[in-house]
């Protein structure tokens, strides 16, 4: 599952990539669970940018990425859901993302935007909303690196998961084969123990999860489960 430069802890042997997302962490221990993440099984930090504007939350920005970067060396998974993000391309690789995933829905000229991320020596992945047809990525999905399907409404953790994105998967991975891509898949929103084998297996390469890490009594533990 290669593409153009390798995947960083994508380790054959498992299943999918667990990306723990540090918006469901506790802010005031950040650190920590940079730690946890580094000292467990997971392979990536999944970070999300909010601007308040295209969804209606605000979360931390460039500082903390920059700030806690410091103390990581697995890839950092940004994904920006925010307007305008090409004009933040550089600052987001400057400040230590390894991964950029803009929205379909937020970007006028997507391809360029693909081809920026690539150019500024990342990974460049592209998210679509639960009511966005997967099809519309045909065009580019050659150029991309990582599809992160949205499982809820961005914006906010602790949501429902959708059923409706397995069936989302099936055709995302119809569409891959088509087109030649070796996009990863990556579920975003509502994973859980009870979920992550079955995406898994219905096709999914990366699970992001939130409220089931940080929201467990033991988040370790929790990772772990989620493998």
């Amino acid at each position: 599952m290669e593409g153009p430069f390798p995947f960083r802890y994508f380790r054959a042997s498992m299943p999918h990539i667990l990306a723990p997302s540090l918006l469901s962490a506790d802010f005031a221990e950040l650190g920590k669970a940079v730690e946890l993440i580094e000292s467990s099984g997971a392979g990536w930090h999944h970070i999300d940018v909010m601007d308040g504007v295209f969804v209606p939350n605000i979360s931390f920005g460039l500082p903390v990425i920059k700030s806690i970067r410091k103390h990581a060396k697995k890839p950092f998974d940004v994904h920006l859901m925010i307007v305008r993000p090409d004009q933040y391309i550089n600052a987001f690789r400057d400040a230590g993302a390894d991964h950029l995933t803009v929205h379909y829905e937020a970007c006028s000229h997507l391809h360029r935007s693909i081809q920026a991320i690539r150019g500024a020596g990342m990974k460049a992945g592209v998210a679509i909303n639960p009511h966005t047809r997967v099809d519309l990525l045909e065009d580019v999905l050659a150029d991309i690196d990582i599809v992160c399907l949205m499982s809820v409404n961005p914006g906010f953790g602790g949501q429902t998961f959708i059923e409706r994105t397995y069936s989302r998967i099936e055709a995302l991975k119809v569409l891959r084969a088509k087109t030649g891509s070796k996009a990863l898949i990556e579920i975003d929103g509502g994973v859980s123990q009870e979920n992550a084998k079955r995406l898994s297996e219905t096709g999914a390469d990366v699970l992001v999860a939130g409220n089931s890490v940080f929201g467990a009594v033991d988040p370790g533990v929790a990772i772990q489960a989620l493998l």
